[in-house]
């Protein structure tokens, strides 16, 4: 078989935006009385902002600089112009900043500001060039990639502040004030859209077709087993990964580092790019970079090919830098391979791999390390029989992401701490990030097994306001303290944070005692079907099948009982 080439999604932003401004014609027609005394061009700008959450922002910067424009495709031009020149400014400030320029902390997080927000403009400068034609057939995938895009484009900017975290610095006041508009216009686009996803929901058009190409008419594909067939379960048919480079700690490859090899990967390729990695323990911090698009890692096996290093927040860095990896360019998938941080708990934050690749995929891998082990930080990403090991926050990120078959192991924290496996950090309610773990065992470390009377695990916590995490249909060991989840500060995100269980089995599954707030939710399996699952959540049957991954795209039926491999 021939090499797998893989095409990037187009952006269709502005078509999607203008199409859903249209949703806003009808209010226009609607207070057109009341509004006879406003301009044209201010009723329009009006009309635009009024699905918004920050309606003076969006009000004041479209007056400022859309001149006379009223129709709703100027505007929208407009609004992404604003909101790109904003960040733009934010990079500026970043540069120019020296405050506490000898504190390394300090220095970290300007540096990762410059990055991240050169993130979010690349995202928002590539949407008129990638545009193209545009088709009916094509609106419920554009919309999604669409919001996943500007979710991204939030959470960059976020994690620019994130580094300042716990500071008073006057870098870190100038920074939060230069991010302050260029984050509302963006959560304004997503307002936007968002509406334009619940008007489209209730037009009568059947969009089920546009996201079950895969599939036949009993809604399963033809080729499956019977078994296969009733649990739903897609196993692809095994792309080639003939290598196209060889790594080999022990010089029988082509190059001996992790990092030589990836020096001599094309940039930018559209086809996938093989690495083969053998047996071997590799002290080296890897960086898959932004224009290094499909690249595939192949491993030994996760216990035999390790990537390994051990960068912690106690040297004065930011929790982003400590990580062991990192995978930025999108289509980025990895088989085989284990990736660790071996700073220890008494080390606090040490990331072992940090994912912002959009459409990756990890199978059969292993990420240890104590707190902050897996950053799961933008984009749509899927996990496959891995195992996840750590103590605090040990999942955390914004990415829209779903864990399936996966076993997920709780260490040994500090005798002072508390063990929390999820910190999802999805700030604002439009936002299409959360976490969902389905099909999973949850169980202790065996280093832990020892000592979980002692110390409290918990489910997850809210590291930002509208926190999202889902456990769907997992084993859940009797571990897990009875209230299941834990606040972060007070009564932080408690009323807006969105945390569910679904069907899930095992001891530590008994939610009679769980956590009451607002923000534990109680919904139904066909609830979590409609919306949290491979197929909906991260369109994964999209994408996924070329890496040879096996996936479920819905929930497994309620009748099976226990974990299905």
């Amino acid at each position: 078989m021939g090499k797998n080439t893989i095409i990037g999604a187009s952006t269709v932003l502005v078509v999607a935006v203008v199409a859903a401004v249209c949703v806003v014609t009808f209010k226009e027609a609607n207070n057109e009385k009341s509004n006879e005394e406003l301009t044209t061009s201010v009723k329009s700008i009006k009309s635009f902002c009024q699905p918004v959450d920050y309606k003076e922002a969006c009000e004041k910067t479209l007056q400022d600089t859309a001149g006379n424009a009223s129709s709703t495709t100027e505007l929208a031009k407009a609004i992404f112009k604003a909101t790109s020149e904003r960040i733009e400014q934010a990079v500026r400030e970043s540069s120019v900043l020296n405050d506490l320029k000898n504190d390394p902390r300090t220095s970290g997080a300007l540096k990762n500001c410059k990055e991240m927000l050169h993130y979010a403009l690349d995202d928002l400068k590539t949407t008129f060039d990638e545009l193209g034609g545009f088709e009916m057939t094509n609106f419920k995938r554009a919309l999604d990639d669409l919001k996943t895009w500007l979710s991204s484009t939030l959470t960059y900017q976020e994690t620019c502040l994130d580094g300042f975290q716990n500071t008073t610095t006057p870098a870190a006041a100038k920074m939060r004030k230069a991010l302050n508009v260029s984050q509302e216009l963006t959560e304004n686009i997503l307002s936007i859209v968002d509406e334009f996803g619940d008007t489209i929901a209730n037009l009568d058009i059947d969009l089920s077709m546009f996201s079950r190409r895969l599939l036949a008419n009993d809604g399963a594909p033809g080729w499956m087993s019977e078994t296969k067939r009733r649990l739903l379960k897609v196993t692809p048919t095994e792309p080639d990964f003939t290598p196209d480079v060889t790594v080999a700690a022990d010089g029988s490859g082509d190059f001996k580092t992790i990092n030589d090899a990836l020096a001599k990967v094309p940039l930018k390729s559209a086809e996938t790019y093989v690495m083969y990695v053998k047996a071997g323990k590799y002290k080296e911090y890897v960086s898959v970079a932004r224009n290094v698009t499909n690249l595939v890692m192949i491993g030994d096996g996760a216990t035999k090919t390790i990537i390994s290093g051990n960068k912690n927040f106690m040297m004065n860095i930011t929790t982003k830098d400590t990580a062991t990896m990192e995978a930025i360019g999108n289509g980025f998938f990895m088989r085989g391979i284990g990736v660790e941080n071996t700073a220890g708990a008494e080390n606090h934050q040490a990331v072992a791999l940090r994912v912002q690749s959009d459409q990756s995929a990890f199978f059969e891998c292993q990420f240890d390390g104590y707190q902050d082990t897996l950053y799961t930080h933008t984009s749509r990403q899927y996990y496959r029989d891995c195992t996840i090991t750590g103590t605090i926050d040990f999942i955390f990120g914004n990415a829209q992401v779903v864990f399936q078959n996966c076993l997920i192991q709780v260490r040994r924290c500090m005798d002072n701490q508390q063990n929390i496996i999820t910190a999802q950090g999805r700030k604002e309610g439009h936002s299409a990030g959360g976490t969902v773990i389905h099909n999973c065992t949850i169980e202790p470390h065996p280093e832990f097994k020892d000592h979980t009377d002692k110390l409290r695990t918990f489910l997850g916590r809210p590291w930002k306001e509208h926190s999202r995490t889902l456990y769907i249909q997992s084993e859940i060991g009797d571990f897990i303290d009875p209230e299941g989840w834990l606040p972060w500060l007070g009564d932080f995100g408690l009323n807006t944070c969105f945390y569910a269980e679904v069907d899930n089995h095992g001891p530590g599954a008994d939610m009679s005692r769980r956590a009451t707030w607002r923000g534990v939710k109680s919904i139904s399996y066909q609830q979590a079907q409609q919306k949290y699952t491979v197929e909906r959540f991260i369109q994964g049957q999209l994408w996924i099948s070329k890496f040879g991954v096996p996936f479920i795209p819905g929930l497994l039926p309620q009748t099976e009982g226990g974990r299905i491999h």
